[in-house]
């Protein structure tokens, strides 16, 4: 990483600042349910593993004292808010190994997790925890096909879920306007350890390379051609231009299905990242209009 660019943590007492990630303050009433549980001690069981390592480190001592005395039910394997804070942890820890894939962390990867974190609207500590996180995965010892393994396992096979994860995690990697190759070898190994067949990733991938005409956020929402946004919006949907009106409807309903922000969150999407669902149905959306338009 050249001087001056990047991440740079400060510290200051009882306060965790990192420049280029500005203040997105939030009431402490609206921490969200898992959050506020693992904070509040509620659970007498945390996320062991790489994932527990790394939200633990995270939350420092603090963490520590809190769990040693937790009382209450257990947080069971499958339960919604320990998947939630599975994904958290994962999320923006690989996050951080992806912007640090080759060899430095630019200003545009940056801004888009800062932008991840502003949409999400979190409040001091979810931001803190997220930005350290995000510092643990640049690092090189990072535990990338453990932590990877420990999230599928967590996910107990909520296939809509990972795939969400997916496209955030291609949203940061594509921050700077080029894939890297070192980037690209990253995803490979996401793809591998998550379960996607190549063709599903190359799905995902036009998901997010096209949203950038229909909404999405990240890549500078420039015009194209209208023939151009015709041929993303079908590559959006995952069917050929050739298809019947009934074979694009059906595509456009099972990607809808697939990012319902409700249904998301109850399969363990943390609630703070539903504004994100929500902005990927509409891109969904705009898409298939585009092409019920151009049909007539």
């Amino acid at each position: 990483m050249s001087p001056g660019q990047g991440v740079e943590l400060l510290a200051f007492p009882d306060v965790l600042i990192i420049q280029g990630f500005p203040n997105f303050e939030r009431k402490e009433d609206d921490i969200l349910s898992w959050w506020g549980k693992l904070l509040g001690g509620t659970f007498g069981y945390l996320l062991a593993g790489p994932l527990g390592a790394l939200i633990g480190a995270s939350l420092g001592h603090n963490f520590d004292k809190r769990s040693r005395g937790a009382r209450g039910g257990r947080f069971e394997p499958g339960a919604q808010e320990r998947v939630q804070m599975a994904f958290f942890t994962a999320l923006f820890s690989v996050m951080g190994h992806i912007a640090k894939a080759d060899g430095r962390v630019s200003p545009d990867e940056i801004a888009q997790a800062r932008d991840v974190m502003q949409r999400m609207s979190l409040n001091a500590d979810m931001r803190r925890a997220a930005i350290s996180l995000f510092e643990q995965g640049k690092q090189a010892d990072f535990p990338l096909d453990d932590v990877l393994q420990q999230f599928r396992k967590e996910c107990h096979r909520r296939r809509n879920l990972m795939q969400m994860f997916v496209e955030i995690l291609m949203h940061a990697a594509h921050a700077d306007g080029v894939l890297h190759q070192a980037e690209r070898d990253v995803l490979e190994r996401v793809r591998r350890q998550l379960g996607f067949s190549v063709q599903e990733f190359q799905h995902i991938e036009a998901l997010v390379r096209n949203a950038r005409h229909f909404g999405g956020a990240g890549f500078g929402g420039e015009t194209p051609a209208p023939q151009d946004a015709l041929h993303e919006a079908y590559e959006i949907l995952g069917v050929a231009e050739s298809a019947s009106d009934a074979e694009v409807k059906k595509a456009y309903r099972r990607l809808m299905s697939q990012h319902h922000p409700d249904k998301l969150v109850a399969k363990g999407l943390p609630e703070e990242m539903m504004k994100l669902a929500t902005e990927k149905t509409q891109e969904i959306r705009k898409a298939y209009e585009l092409i019920k338009t151009s049909r007539g």
